[in-house]
């Protein structure tokens, strides 16, 4: 399972203001955004393409076009946090949900939503701010698999290695794309240092 940690420098700036203390709801939001922008480019980067040609106002141009349809599936709902740059970053783009809740006493995965496109022969972006235990992931990915799709991309802002290891294991094909691989998850399950429950800061619900 390939594992991808971006070095770029904006993304490691952005994420040591997602994860101070400090930074309020309103900022928050904005660096998430510069986040999963540099993410999702990353992701997509070697989406396949074909040629055309374009009328430019001097005369006819060769170009190249993105020539896969994309299917982000944002994990309610704080993956909702991550939705609006992959529909302003891709041409051709198609969205599902799925609504997956973590018991906090056992740390497992609830469905709860599930409303995913035909996803045959198009590209699954799956949208979660944090891989912690990997639980929610994985059934995500089975719920894609279960409606045909293949190839799956995940973007997730910060990964801990026990997460990373749950789907190398159970779904080796799926390449993982996160700003950071941290130190571990505490007794309650939660990322460490991580930077908090994202949807609470997101939504400024915390």
């Amino acid at each position: 399972m390939p594992l991808h940690i971006s070095r770029h420098p904006i993304v490691a700036d952005s994420l040591a203001g997602l994860r101070d203390v400090s930074t309020e709801p309103e900022e928050f939001r904005v660096l998430a955004r510069k986040v999963i922008t540099f993410l999702v480019y990353e992701a997509t980067a070697d989406l396949p393409v074909r040629q055309s040609t374009v009328m430019t106002p001097l005369k006819e141009a060769l170009v190249r076009l993105a020539d896969a349809e994309v299917v982000a599936i944002p994990v309610l709902r704080a993956g909702l946090g991550l939705l609006a740059p992959v529909l302003e970053l891709l041409p051709r783009v198609s969205v599902g949900y799925i609504g997956l809740e973590r018991d906090e006493e056992t740390a497992l995965a609830r469905i709860y939503y599930n409303k995913l496109p035909p996803l045959a022969g198009k590209i699954p972006l799956l949208l979660d701010p944090m891989l912690a235990t990997g639980g929610s992931a994985s059934r995500a990915i089975e719920l894609i698999k279960e409606a045909g799709g293949e190839g799956t991309r995940m973007v997730c802002v910060v990964a801990a290695p026990e997460g990373v290891k749950v789907i190398s294991d159970s779904h080796p094909e799926v390449h993982i794309y996160t700003a950071a691989l941290d130190e571990g998850l505490n007794e309650r399950a939660f990322i460490v240092p991580g930077l908090g429950d994202f949807g609470d800061r997101l939504f400024g619900t915390g």
